[in-house]
């Protein structure tokens, strides 16, 4: 979205928050008018449903945008836990390592550890 167009990180996550808008705000309600109107209370529902999920995914390609914006994508202004999606290897610190001191993967297979289970 839109297809064939291949643009820098924070191009292509402003272009996917602009969609994931139009998703929530006009495209999945109008299709929940639609089959409400049809008869279909069921499906306008699903349809309702799937604009919340529409909405978050909007909020977080904005906050991705964010930290791309502000330098932030590997970088804290306090200490954090980065894990390497590779091996698991876990950093404690403002900036994930450049490279993974375990499997010598780059900074760019780090991500913030989330213990949301």
């Amino acid at each position: 979205f839109p297809a064939g167009v291949i643009g820098s990180t924070l191009e292509n996550l402003k272009a996917s928050a602009a969609g994931e808008n139009f998703e929530h705000t006009r495209m999945y309600p109008g299709f929940a008018k639609t089959a409400r109107e049809e008869g279909f209370d069921d499906i306008a529902d699903i349809f309702t449903a799937i604009a919340v999920a529409e909405k978050q995914h909007e909020k977080r390609y904005n906050d991705l945008s964010a930290n791309v914006e502000k330098g932030q994508v590997f970088k804290r202004e306090t200490e954090v836990v980065w894990r390497c999606r590779n091996c698991g290897y876990i950093h404690r610190g403002k900036e994930a390592p450049d490279t993974c001191p375990a499997c010598a993967h780059p900074q760019a297979h780090f991500e913030l550890l989330g213990e949301n289970y």
